[in-house]
């Protein structure tokens, strides 16, 4: 009997022990899938990557082709059915336009010529003549391959072989490899061409114009966003409590000023005997409308700081910690600049595979010996795929990089023994992600882009349906992209507060989700204060992710206080 009871009692702590465990055995599995969902994603994005590398030409795009399939700058393997195809251009990098001043956009496709030369014309030339004294002068011929240099004014076809006279000057720029006409008139036209060509390509196409060309305007935003942020970040950790003073005040005089002036020139208007022009008028009334807008602006937000004007202490003690968590990881600061790197290699490496996917095609030749490439089937859904991948994977980056510094921040808050911090505290959070939490991350993430998705698809349809819709449709596209930019941008809060959550307790994303949510809704009011006061004073100076050390310590600031 004591052995049965033994057993008994055995197995009824055995199965104790399985409930407690069942929990943690069930968030290992489901982290385990969500990993190998994303691994299997993008195991899909390396089958692209092949496939592009293998089909695609991005030099087509980079260096320019001509009429005949030959890319400028290089050898060229000749296309059967096109004799003048397979030529070699090493020497001849840049292209060239026939009637430059007079190209016409014939689905998708110049109606111009187009070849590869040595140089671009630096002047006008009139005549035959001065183009066989261009060719010889500068070894640069801009007649059709087939057709010599001394025929040029002997040949009764040479008006069709060669530009059409006059040719005017162009000029090559640096990275587009094509000679650009430099009077106004071509310059216009040629542009034109160019408009009407990224307006008639799809999105797909669209986001590679839009690539190569603000690439210089994201690069100097961003170095100097940067540095801001730096400059910011410094101020805040030593001068916090005069700088958020300094900045309130600015608003308030700001305010008061801007009302002030604006209703001082409304009352100057207005009684002004020489206004009496409708437009003059209709001036005054919408003076009046300014000041009366800036005038509730200014009762609201003073209203507000006077309300919460206690509340601004805790703001101040959000900062306070948020320095001294600072001080005592420098490394933190570097954080925003990792993730940044790791998200330009990531971009350039996604934008390699768009160049070559864009590229992939196959040359067919045309009447006249000429060469279309024209797109493999399949390639716009590759194309959508790559693009998801993109807001996929930007999200994980930027979601990881939201575990990191929240799991850093957690380990030097609760640390008991304050004058000995922990060692490594970025290593020690890098690791425990890699180990225990990357389920976490690629759940918030994968969220994240379930609700941009319909986001994108809709700009696409608005974009195709621009000219055809109604003004009621217009009105639906719009709230249809506000409700799901809301949506987003309340996901988006939530799963900053689910990885503190999850920094601190160690339970999975659905668990940390649903404590957030209720320590969000105990201490709303507290917290909605000290948030709206903290975000209005990183709204004046916005900086890289700073603010998420004080999303961190939110959930600590009200018991503290």
């Amino acid at each position: 009997m004591a052995r049965r009871g033994g057993r008994q009692q055995d197995s009824g702590g055995s199965a104790s022990e399985l409930r407690e465990w069942r929990p943690v055995i069930y968030r290992k599995c489901t982290d385990t899938l969500w990993l190998l969902l994303f691994f299997l994603f993008w195991a899909g994005l390396m089958f692209i990557t092949g496939y592009a590398v293998m089909a695609g030409a991005a030099e087509r795009l980079l260096l320019g082709y001509d009429s005949f399939g030959n890319v400028c700058g290089r050898k060229n393997t000749p296309v059967k059915g096109a004799p003048l195809s397979g030529q070699d251009m090493t020497n001849k990098k840049y292209v060239f336009f026939l009637n430059s001043c007079s190209m016409e956009m014939q689905s998708l496709k110049i109606s111009s010529l187009s070849l590869c030369v040595s140089s671009c014309p630096q002047e006008q030339l009139n005549s035959l003549e001065d183009l066989q004294s261009f060719a010889r002068n500068n070894g640069s011929c801009l007649c059709v391959y087939n057709l010599n240099i001394s025929s040029y004014t002997l040949n009764p076809k040479a008006a069709e072989l060669c530009p059409t006279l006059p040719v005017p000057p162009s000029k090559s720029f640096p990275l587009f490899n094509r000679c650009v006409p430099q009077n106004p008139e071509c310059y216009s036209k040629y542009a034109s061409v160019l408009i009407s060509m990224v307006n008639e390509m799809d999105v797909f196409h669209r986001i590679l114009s839009g690539i190569l060309a603000g690439r210089d305007t994201v690069i100097g935003l961003s170095i100097l966003a940067l540095a801001f942020s730096i400059i910011l970040v410094l101020v805040f950790r030593f001068i916090r409590t005069l700088l958020v003073h300094t900045l309130i005040a600015l608003v308030v005089f700001g305010l008061l000023f801007v009302s002030g002036v604006l209703w001082w020139l409304y009352y100057d208007y207005r009684n002004d005997p020489s206004t009496e022009l409708e437009t003059e008028k209709e001036n005054v009334k919408f003076l009046l409308g300014y000041a009366i807008f800036s005038t509730i602006v200014t009762i609201v937000l003073l209203s507000l700081i006077l309300v919460l004007r206690k509340r601004l202490q805790f703001t101040l003690q959000l900062f306070r910690i948020v320095g001294k968590i600072i001080g005592r990881i420098p490394f933190l600061l570097f954080q925003p600049l990792w993730t940044f790197l790791i998200l330009i290699v990531f971009w350039v490496f996604w934008v390699a595979v768009l160049l070559s996917l864009g590229t992939a095609g196959t040359a067919q030749t045309t009447s006249g010996g000429q060469v279309e490439y024209r797109a493999l089937s399949g390639i716009c859904y590759m194309a959508w795929y790559h693009f998801v991948g993109l807001i996929w994977t930007s999200e994980f980056i930027l979601a990881c990089q939201q575990m990191t510094i929240a799991g850093a921040v957690v380990t030097c808050y609760f640390n008991r023994n304050k004058n000995s911090p922990p060692p490594h505290p970025v290593l020690s959070s890098i690791s425990v992600l890699f180990c225990y939490h990357l389920g976490t991350a690629v759940k918030g993430s994968f969220l994240i882009t379930i609700l941009r998705i319909p986001r994108i698809v809709l700009l696409y349809l608005y974009n195709i349906l621009k000219q055809k819709e109604s003004a009621c449709a217009k009105c639906l596209f719009k709230c249809c992209f506000c409700w799901f930019w809301c949506q987003e941008s309340c996901l988006r809060y939530f799963n900053q507060h689910a990885y503190t959550t999850t920094a601190i307790n160690g339970t999975n994303f659905y668990t940390s989700a649903k404590d957030a949510v209720f320590i969000l809704a105990k201490d709303s009011p507290k917290l909605a204060s000290i948030s709206c006061f903290g975000d209005f004073i990183l709204f004046l100076g916005k900086n890289l992710h700073v603010e998420l050390n004080a999303k961190c310590d939110n959930y600590m600031i009200p018991e503290s206080a």
